[in-house]
């Protein structure tokens, strides 16, 4: 998707154009474009959210941002304030950043949306007489430790695909669940239920696995923010030992190949041998999976221990 820069605004996010777009749209705008702003999405049903930077002092008619996101960036208070009331009352989806310059990092997410896909439906088949996904690891379903992963990494929807209700409770309303009855034909076909649980605003989908509990949340965000940077490939990786290894970023662009694989074959299968559509990223956390028991005790001893809370 294209992010349509109004003015003089210099943003290297992905996609960025300063001709108006053909297709799917963000925007970005100083407030001082506000008005023209405004009337391109009176113009195009196609802008799907906009980030204004620099509030002018009268709030305008806001009509046209309604089933849109909005993204407030301003230094003073009381205009943040007054506009974000009017967004608000207006029925539109608003966020605001109290701050003199736009921060990159949070205008590319406002702009660029990526959802957490995490795959929760596997069968454990190496991990006799347990589901791996409900493991202790410091307390805490391991599945859970990859959950919070994505939500505290940036991804702005976080979907767990699962197959057994166990899985399901140990999420216990953290995340978005979906059921996938057609578990046991492989990861294609869970891979294919978290991207059709995708909002329609999400750009890009994280896929994760259920068992790396070693991936943290910084990890998360570096990919999230290497995806965004202008110049970057449809798909994102960490390093790993075999080149690359989950989690991945997968652009929109890229779906319909994914919708057409079957069986085990997940994003390796659609990246394989096409060089020119994946950038590998050194990333904090590790990659590391749990299929064996012996697994399991080696995540157990690597996993970072949470310092215990001091008592009042």
């Amino acid at each position: 998707m294209s992010v349509f820069v109004m003015g003089d605004l210099d943003l290297a996010v992905r996609g960025r154009t300063y001709r108006e777009p053909d297709g799917p749209h963000s925007m970005v705008v100083r407030g001082r474009d506000l008005d023209s702003a405004l009337q391109h999405l009176t113009a195009r049903n196609d802008c799907r959210s906009l980030a204004v930077v620099g509030l002018p002092e009268q709030v305008p008619d806001l009509a046209p941002l309604v089933g849109r996101r909005l993204l407030l960036v301003d230094g003073d208070s009381r205009r943040l304030r007054d506009f974000a009331e009017v967004a608000i009352r207006a029925g539109i989806e608003v966020e605001w950043i109290r701050s003199a310059r736009p921060p990159f990092e949070r205008l590319a997410a406002a702009l660029l949306p990526v959802g957490g896909i995490i795959l929760a439906a596997g069968r454990s088949s190496r991990m006799p007489g347990s589901q791996k996904l409900l493991l202790d690891i410091d307390g805490v379903p391991m599945v859970r430790h990859v959950l919070e992963a994505a939500s505290e990494g940036g991804c702005h929807q976080t979907v767990v695909v699962y197959a057994e209700d166990d899985v399901k409770r140990a999420i216990n309303g953290r995340a978005e669940v979906v059921f996938n009855p057609q578990a046991q034909s492989g990861m294609a076909s869970s891979i294919q239920v978290g991207l059709r649980a995708m909002r329609q605003e999400i750009e890009a989908a994280m896929v994760i696995l259920g068992d790396q509990p070693l991936v943290g949340s910084r990890t998360v965000a570096t990919l999230l923010r290497a995806w965004r940077r202008e110049g970057s490939r449809p798909a994102v990786a960490a390093a790993g030992a075999e080149g690359w290894a989950p989690p991945v970023i997968l652009s929109r662009e890229l779906w319909g190949d994914l919708f057409a694989l079957t069986g085990d074959a997940g994003a390796r299968q659609v990246l394989q041998g096409r060089p020119e559509l994946l950038d590998v990223v050194p990333a904090p956390g590790r990659s590391d999976d749990i299929d064996t028991p012996d697994d399991y005790e080696k995540i157990v001893r690597l996993f970072p221990r949470r310092r215990p809370r001091q008592r009042a």
